[in-house]
């Protein structure tokens, strides 16, 4: 059984959308006003194109070839396509995305620059983007399982074919957590790494998120090594940009750069990815094949462990990455500051009064946030299994 091309097409697609995102997020920062062909949009688009290209050729396929191998695993679309069901959800996610575009340039023609990541079109697009992304994870997925369903070992060729699906879903996984937090990211900046509301934010995606792909891999430590996918994708482009020249072409302009501005430094998710990872060694069933425990008390150990932890690791290091001068450079990215907003502002590099609480506030807070963080383990959990069970 070989890797069909389209999985490696929409795993790369995934990578151009996520890329081109994170470029843009750096241009409308450091430039301001863009087009609808503007070197970030036009990764975007490569990357719609190839998901839908792709993935409509692996459709049509097995649509006119009756006698197809694969047509009896495939998934029936209005009783005339046949495809898998990645494919399926990579076109659509691909077509959403391009119907964003015009839709996207309409908007800064009549609105002008936006203020705020989910717009209309934004939203549109974020939606496309992480259709495509989970398309190009169900694609994966369904091979691996299958390799997973064999009742004999693989043999050498198989072997390569199954460790080069696991590293393309762990891959998958982590541009599709870049996106998760892209979206979050307003809600999870360092300034407010003080105030429950920022863990609130973390407990309700990222356990959820996490032990989802963390069940459903078949690497030995998953959630550590999609993490650590995570903060590298995050961190190499701004890494790189910051060293290009930009000009603002916006007013107004209060803060005159000469080069990009880098996006924010990520969460640490990598120390609490380890613990869980470790948690599910030790007790998850589904990966040890002993006696099953209740996955309401996983949820409950594995969400608050996540919490403690990320509150240990997030709490000081926010701190630092607003507050201290050593933070201000270019590894640590806290120089970071927009064309349009004055650089002399007093909460620069301060917790400002709004984004601090009392003690009893935060603890109060931070227990609904443990709250939240179980049930969204639980969701997890329950995601994770289903997606173990993907094999068309």
């Amino acid at each position: 059984m070989g890797i069909p091309t389209y999985i490696y097409a929409v795993v790369f697609s995934s990578f151009c959308v996520v890329m081109g995102l994170l470029w843009d997020i750096m241009w409308h920062m450091s430039i301001g006003r863009d087009g609808l062909l503007a070197p970030p949009h036009v990764v975007i688009y490569v990357g719609a194109v190839v998901s839908g290209l792709f993935s409509a050729y692996q459709i049509l396929n097995l649509t006119l070839t009756k006698k197809h191998p694969g047509r009896a695993s495939a998934v029936p679309f209005w009783g005339v396509f046949y495809g898998p069901l990645g494919a399926m959800f990579s076109v659509w996610g691909a077509l959403a995305m391009l119907t964003s575009a015009p839709f996207d340039d309409w908007w800064h023609n009549t609105y002008g620059l936006d203020v705020q990541i989910l717009t209309p079109p934004h939203t549109i697009l974020a939606i496309g983007i992480m259709t495509v992304q989970f398309g190009a994870m169900v694609g994966v997925l369904a091979l691996q399982n299958q390799y997973r369903m064999q009742a004999t070992m693989p043999n050498g060729n198989s072997v390569q074919q199954l460790s080069r699906l696991k590293w393309l879903f762990a891959l998958a996984a982590g541009l599709l957590l870049i996106m998760l937090y892209t979206l979050m990211s307003e809600s999870l900046d360092m300034a407010k790494s003080h105030q429950s509301g920022y863990y609130a934010t973390a407990a309700i995606i990222l356990p959820f998120y996490l032990l989802a792909v963390g069940r459903a891999s078949m690497l030995r430590w998953p959630i550590t090594i999609i993490t650590g996918i995570y903060i590298l994708g995050m961190l190499v482009p701004s890494w790189i940009l910051q060293n290009f020249p930009a000009t603002p072409r916006l007013g107004p302009v209060l803060n005159p750069i000469t080069h990009y501005q880098p996006f924010v430094f990520p969460l640490l998710l990598g120390i609490p990815g380890v613990v869980l990872d470790w948690l599910m060694h030790r007790f998850d069933s589904a990966r040890e094949g002993k006696k099953k425990l209740n996955d309401w008390l996983l949820s409950g150990l594995y969400g608050i462990a996540f919490m403690v932890v990320l509150f240990a690791v997030q709490w000081p290091f926010g701190e630092f990455l607003l507050t201290s001068p050593y933070a201000q450079n270019g590894f640590f990215l806290s120089y970071s500051w927009t064309y349009n907003s004055p650089p002399d502002w007093q909460y620069r590099f301060a917790f400002s009064p709004w984004n601090t609480q009392s003690a009893a506030d935060f603890w109060i807070g931070f227990g609904k946030a443990l709250i939240y963080a179980t049930l969204s383990a639980r969701i997890g959990l329950l995601w994770g299994g289903w997606m173990k069970r993907i094999a068309r």
